[in-house]
């Protein structure tokens, strides 16, 4: 058995513990539920964009209604991660995650039970609460129980639980509405949450590397790491990890805005913005543009589905590649190709093979490309603030996706056709690219 090199007598530095041994069913089962946490929050997220068409026509409203429903959960998913990153620095990513899942459950549940636009606006804002403090909290817990050599490959693994969701959201709205109606798809995002909280209760663990920042205990550090290598635990007589020697600030805000990472927040909230525009704009429009263009529902339904599900396809690949090569060069490269390929799916109208094809390959790009982002987050955080500096540029990022729901309620009601919306899209990719590359020269100018 490896053992850790800055091991220093009996203090156990956690996350060169967590490097030297191989990854353990232990840490499989963190990754698992992670997974499933996101893939949930995926697919309530993106449902309104496959229950809008059958809503307009249940209900007899034209889609510029929905225009504030579509954005009600992505208000609440930016109050959700904004207030969520604190408090988990400061409670703990467990209680934070249990707590975000059951609420986005609950009220998914309830929306499915609306009989009016201002409940069900109501109700998805507060769904979008729960939303919000699930990807961040998962994601932070997750990059905090996996080794460096492996952390972007595990945690964009996970990501695409999300892309999988909204995709998942897709196909099975295009099995259940027509035969249940709109409100199947919410009961589904709603009773699978529920069960999902109580077995997060008694089987998802605390991040041992937040017991140690907060001194919550020796006992407890050891009981969450005893899993990963009983004997090696056990030996050791207290545990520490390395931000606690460079990192004084006590106030999580201080930490992410200090002089080595206020410019890189500033460039990641950017990118994350720019991206969820993209995102966005299609998740929710896209199935509408096609009804428009003359496809069938469950051909709008499944197309969108495509989208989502080119995340899935993407995300390893992407993780893989950062963890072996510069990884905002990786990730810009991605968004780059994004705006190639969303500008090429506006011009393919005609062939519905070709939409197909291309709409797959833009969701490759964007959503692969989303799905790094938190993962090269949580790299550049430290522990004491690790938690706030990922939910704060998923939370702001959000803004991003409002702005993308927004523009496609606009455009269409200003007479864009389908060509000129994807067309748009090129501008956003490329104040992506250009953020995050510039990250990485920060980023390399302040370890150097």
């Amino acid at each position: 058995m490896n053992q850790p090199q800055s091991a220093v007598g009996n203090c156990l530095d956690v996350q060169s513990f967590i490097n030297a041994q191989p990854i353990s069913r232990y840490q499989w089962r963190v990754v698992i539920l992670c997974f499933l946490i996101v893939f949930l929050d995926g697919l309530d997220t993106a449902a309104m964009g496959f229950i809008a068409p059958a809503l307009s026509q249940d209900w007899g409203i034209d889609r510029a209604s929905l225009g504030p429903v579509m954005s009600a959960a992505l208000i609440g998913m930016v109050f959700g991660a904004l207030g969520s990153g604190p408090l988990a620095d400061r409670f703990g990513r467990k209680v934070v995650l249990v707590g975000a899942v059951l609420l986005f459950g609950a009220f998914s549940l309830a929306s499915a039970y609306s009989t009016n636009v201002d409940q069900l606006l109501v109700l998805r804002f507060l769904t979008g609460l729960g939303l919000g403090a699930g990807m961040p909290n998962a994601t932070t817990l997750l990059s905090e129980y996996t080794p460096e050599r492996k952390k972007s490959l595990l945690v964009t693994s996970m990501f695409c639980g999300f892309n999988l969701g909204m995709a998942g959201g897709g196909f099975i709205s295009a099995k259940l509405i027509p035969a249940f109606g709109w409100h199947s798809l919410l009961m589904i995002g709603g009773i699978l949450p529920l069960i999902l909280a109580v077995v997060l209760l008694f089987w998802l663990p605390e991040s041992a590397r937040y017991l140690v920042v907060r001194n919550r205990g020796t006992d407890k550090v050891r009981k969450a790491l005893a899993p990963i290598d009983p004997t090696l635990v056990a030996q050791a007589s207290s545990f520490s990890v390395p931000e606690q020697k460079t990192v004084k600030a006590r106030n999580v805000f201080a930490v992410i805005f200090s002089g080595i990472y206020s410019t890189g927040t500033l460039l990641l909230w950017l990118t994350y913005f720019m991206g969820l525009v993209i995102v966005y704009l299609l998740t929710s429009w896209l199935p509408t543009l096609m009804r428009d263009s003359g496809a069938s529902m469950e051909q709008a339904a499944f197309i969108g589905a495509l989208f989502q599900f080119g995340g899935v396809l993407s995300a390893v690949g992407v993780g893989w590649a950062m963890d072996r090569f510069n990884p905002h060069k990786v990730i810009g490269i991605f968004y780059l190709l994004a705006g190639v390929f969303a500008y090429a799916v506006g011009q393919s109208l005609g062939n519905i093979t070709l939409l197909a094809t291309l709409v797959l390959v833009a969701g490759m790009c964007v959503n692969g490309a989303q799905s790094a982002m938190p993962s090269l987050a949580a790299r550049f955080y430290p522990t004491q603030g690790r938690a706030t500096g990922v939910s704060w540029m998923l939370g702001i990022g959000r803004f991003g996706a409002i702005l993308g729901a927004w523009m496609g309620a606009t455009l269409l009601g200003l007479g864009w056709n389908f060509e000129q919306v994807l067309t748009a899209l090129v501008i956003p990719a490329a104040l992506a690219t250009t953020a995050v590359v510039i990250k990485g020269m920060v980023s390399h100018a302040d370890a150097t």
